[in-house]
């Protein structure tokens, strides 16, 4: 049972830090996926081009999964997770928040991992809210580079990874109530 925990967990983490490669790895190449009526795949290569084209870098998001309940009966499984989901879209201007049931099936594979080899969820609620009626709301941290201007307005910044702080950060802390000379270099 904890050997799947930790494979849903990393499909979760791999989800929300982008990491494809990874994310393709927790299921098999048959895997199938179901979000609703509408949202049906019946490959891994599908699903996975689905969720980089609509989850990529322009998006963040958070997963959570909790209370698992998982029946193993000897090489496949199957398990039922609370979902709590948060997706922020900056350039549609729009959060969404939402819960629902995942059912997924898991398959023992030949290396020894667990797979998954069906996943997808029942929504209990979702909502959307815009940005716009959130005027308080800044974004000042993204691993994206995705932050808030004065007008509420997202934009993408490009950093190198162990630059300098510049002006826009110091002015980000201080709109936050950060102390800018705080910040780790």
């Amino acid at each position: 049972m904890a050997a799947i925990s930790r494979l849903k967990f990393r499909y979760l983490r791999s989800l929300d830090t982008k990491s494809w490669d990874e994310f393709a790895d927790t299921m098999i190449p048959e895997a199938t996926a179901t979000y609703s009526e509408y949202l049906q795949f019946e490959s891994r290569e599908a699903f996975l081009a689905f969720m980089q084209n609509t989850l990529g870098p322009h998006v963040i998001t958070e997963h959570r999964c909790e209370h698992p309940e998982i029946d193993i009966d000897r090489d496949t499984a199957t398990g039922t997770w609370y979902l709590a989901d948060t997706v922020l879209i900056p350039g549609n201007n729009m959060l969404l928040r939402g819960a629902a049931f995942y059912t997924d099936h898991y398959v023992r594979c030949a290396d020894g991992h667990w797979r998954i080899s069906h996943t997808g969820y029942e929504r209990t609620y979702e909502v959307v809210l815009s940005l716009s009626d959130l005027p308080s709301l800044r974004l000042t941290s993204s691993k994206w580079g995705l932050f808030a201007d004065d007008e509420g307005t997202f934009s993408s910044v490009e950093r190198e990874p162990n630059a300098a702080p510049t002006e826009t950060d110091a002015e980000l802390d201080t709109d936050a109530g950060l102390d800018p000379d705080a910040r780790p270099e």
